[in-house]
């Protein structure tokens, strides 16, 4: 039987030794070469500790591979992946190397920059480590459910992807409401992708042709926008509904489609955009540019590319590098000044007509770090873990994490509790409601994302329980089972 006590003692344990790798990192600060690898790999403990040791804290009302579109699996791996590992791209290049070659006979000196590369590293390691403490604060073993759906979850998926398509097409083209038509094409997407697996799993034609169809259509659709982010996050949603009934061809699919994502997928994006952008072909016929480019071009053009894109875009080490340079040094933390304007970003134009253009003022301090410079053609904006340090150092990286977590769990509870459980509550609203807490934006936008998502996922709930398409049920006998366990 599990007891309050023994749920706390097991949560406990985990969150102490989530923490060792950065103290170790600390330890051994003196050789940055070293501490940078020790930060590095600790990432991958964590991974390893919070996903599968025996002291892992997580959900028990469904197998791990059944729940692995939660906080704790998704977010996890993207945001702490991105944010954390991917620096090792940038780290070689730093000391000398090209995909794990020796450009050069010269030997590698320790320099200002490798220092603080290794320090920016274990601040990244310590969100991690925060990041996943604030989702297992907020971990409830046994999720509460409060309401079921009422129709059968296959047809109300087709009903809720077609609805909510509709919804999102007419908000975009209203200005007040056009922040509402990103979650509700997510939503439509979504229900098409969930519907193409469960026809799948059910064998069932007509749901595979209809949510494969729309799925399809709308990964072409993405290759057509020169994003590189619009085709990967397609590529997750598909893989992380299909791992939990076809574990070892996902598994065995992961090397090769990892490797055309970040080899060959940077090069066709920039080909597209080069083209397409610029008005010299349509989207069409620049991503057919695009693919033919790929499958026929020599290796020299696609490893230039890649290397340029693994180095200083998939990886923002270097962006935080600077920034880290830059504060305290050259100017003072912004204490709670993003903060604010976070928060007077929420307000509506139409109630604020002079409000400032978010955009512009959080690329401000980007301007002043000289990551970039006003009227380059870029939209270098921060990323949490750098407006973390930039408002008040180190306890700010732990502290904006720590709520980054926290929050991401809450509202995945929230959405589970709303809208009958696992499936259609965080599958299909916390994921593509709340979809830019995968890897995060800077606190502007992200707050204001978050505020006008929750007043999304709330506005759908309550039509839902309105039209009784919801129900409430009894809390009591959705947790009479844990004192058996």
């Amino acid at each position: 039987m599990l007891t309050d006590q023994n749920l706390n003692f097991s949560r406990q344990k985990v969150l102490i030794l989530i923490y060792l790798p950065w103290v170790l990192s600390i330890i051994t600060q003196l050789d940055p070469i070293v501490s940078y690898f020790v930060a590095w790999s600790g990432s991958f403990y964590i991974f390893y500790l919070t996903l599968f040791s025996k002291v892992k804290f997580i959900p028990l009302d469904l197998p791990l591979t059944k729940q692995v579109m939660r906080p704790i699996v998704l977010i996890q791996l993207i945001f702490a992946g991105f944010m954390c590992c991917t620096s090792i791209f940038y780290f070689m290049d730093h000391m000398g190397y090209e995909y794990f070659n020796k450009k050069s006979i010269i030997p590698f000196k320790v320099n200002e920059l490798t220092y603080f590369i290794a320090k920016c590293q274990r601040m990244s390691l310590l969100a991690h480590a925060a990041l996943v403490t604030g989702m297992i604060v907020q971990i409830k073993q046994f999720p509460i459910i409060k309401h079921k759906l009422n129709l059968n979850l296959d047809f109300f998926l087709i009903w809720l992807c077609v609805g909510c398509y509709l919804l999102g097409a007419t908000a975009s083209k209203i200005a007040s409401v056009s922040q509402f038509s990103f979650g509700l094409i997510n939503i439509s997407i979504t229900c098409s992708a969930l519907v193409f697996v469960r026809g799948i799993v059910q064998r069932k034609r007509g749901y595979i042709f209809f949510g494969g169809g729309l799925f399809v259509f709308n990964f072409l659709a993405s290759t057509l926008t020169g994003y590189k982010e619009s085709i990967i996050i397609n590529v997750i949603i598909i893989s992380f509904l299909l791992y939990p009934y076809y574990k070892k061809v996902i598994l065995t699919l992961a090397i090769p489609t990892i490797y055309i994502l970040l080899y060959i997928l940077p090069t066709f994006a920039s080909i597209v955009r080069s083209q397409a952008w610029s008005g010299q072909k349509t989207a069409v016929e620049a991503r057919k540019a695009a693919f033919n480019a790929v499958l026929t071009s020599d290796a020299p053009l696609i490893d230039e590319t890649n290397w340029g894109f693994l180095t200083n875009r998939l990886s923002e080490i270097n962006m935080f590098a600077k920034f880290v340079k830059h504060i305290p040094a050259e100017r003072d933390y912004y204490g709670l000044e993003i903060f604010k304007n976070s928060l007077l970003a929420i307000i509506p134009r139409f109630i604020w007509p002079n409000k400032f253009i978010t955009e512009s003022i959080s690329m401000e301090r980007v301007y002043e770090a000289r990551v970039a410079y006003k009227g380059s053609d870029v939209s270098a904006k921060t990323r949490p873990v750098v407006d973390g340090y930039v408002s008040a150092g180190l306890f700010g990286v732990f502290i904006s994490i720590f709520l980054y977590g926290w929050l991401a769990q809450w509202l995945c509870n929230k959405a589970e509790e709303w809208f009958g459980g696992y499936e259609l509550g965080c599958i299909v609203m916390f994921n593509a409601i709340f979809q830019n807490l995968w890897r995060g934006n800077n606190f502007e936008f992200l707050l204001n994302n978050i505020f006008y998502g929750y007043i999304a996922m709330y506005a759908i709930f309550w039509m839902l329980k309105r039209s009784n398409t919801l129900t409430e049920l009894d809390v009591y006998k959705n947790t009479a089972n844990i004192s058996s366990i």
